[in-house]
């Protein structure tokens, strides 16, 4: 499969540790490569936020593109636990929480990303393997 063509990507803020862990967290279990990835901070990553009217910048959201709709916040992380199936995706039960609510929380732990996980200077550079998975 082609970058341009894969059905699933993750946007994600490529300097922030917590972002990049749970990165590394989605490729240990997503041996069928379905999701992509990209940073908020390349190119690929504004041209898709500006096809789904999203900002380009001081995003403070990953974003999962799946099927042509584009999903922030606790519904982007929800969507892609579901993806990766048992028992991940039984999390997305936390769907019927009211989604103000599910945000919420998600904007708190947004905030305070850096401060608890830490952030690096440039964004990761994938290896041989995982480089397959990102567009560019």
């Amino acid at each position: 499969m082609k970058n341009s063509e894969a059905s699933a990507v993750l946007l994600f803020d490529g300097v922030c540790n917590l972002c990049n862990g749970f990165v590394q967290f989605i490729v240990k279990r997503d041996p069928e490569a379905k999701i992509h990835f990209t940073s908020l901070q390349s190119d690929v990553a504004k041209s898709i936020l500006r096809k789904h009217q999203l900002p380009t910048e001081h995003l403070h959201s990953v974003v999962f593109v799946q099927d042509g709709i584009a999903h922030t916040q606790s519904s982007a992380g929800l969507r892609v636990l579901k993806t990766l199936g048992f028992p991940w995706s039984l999390f997305y039960l936390f769907i019927i929480f009211p989604k103000g609510l599910r945000d919420a929380v998600y904007d708190w732990i947004a905030v305070n990303r850096y401060r608890w996980f830490g952030k690096q200077e440039s964004c990761m550079i994938p290896d041989a393997d995982l480089s397959k998975r990102f567009l560019d």
